[in-house]
């Protein structure tokens, strides 16, 4: 798909995530999330993170965003963290939880985007990564790697 392509389908979700249908805006938040590298998707990811009306609109988008395992995803759940009610707030961080409590690889890879987030160019992405830094830290992964002396 070309970039074209992808700016149609990007204002079409845009479009989708802006209506008053909690259906709608739960679809285009997941949808969205695959383009959580650009810029054009940006807003109205944050938008949907920090849904006001449905909170299944929240968790949708944050579950998605985590579940890309990247800078990309981690950064916009930062930048909603840095303005999320309690509410919302509490909901991302399900989310996060739910996504990294597995392996600990992936949480350990989640912990060191944490910390690239935390030199964000956004002052909203620095002040989200330090309370995201928190929510990891706070996750017991229940599957760590075997040592290495156990193995055969």
């Amino acid at each position: 798909m070309g970039d074209a392509e992808q700016l149609a389908v990007i204002r079409a979700l845009i479009d989708l995530g802006s209506g008053s249908d909690y259906v709608d805006r739960v679809v285009a938040g997941r949808c969205l999330v695959s383009f959580a590298d650009r810029r054009e998707a940006w807003d109205a990811l944050l938008t949907l993170l920090l849904d006001a009306e449905d909170t299944a609109v929240t968790l949708a988008t944050a579950l998605g965003l985590v579940r890309r395992h990247d800078l990309a995803g981690l950064r916009v759940i930062a930048a909603g963290l840095a303005s999320a009610d309690d509410n919302s707030e509490q909901y991302i961080s399900d989310a996060v939880d739910r996504v990294l409590r597995i392996y600990a690889s992936e949480l350990s890879d989640a912990i060191g985007s944490c910390r690239v987030l935390g030199e964000d160019a956004d002052e909203h992405v620095r002040t989200g990564s330090v309370r995201l830094m928190e929510i990891l830290h706070g996750i017991d992964p229940v599957l760590d790697p075997v040592p290495r002396d156990l193995t055969p």
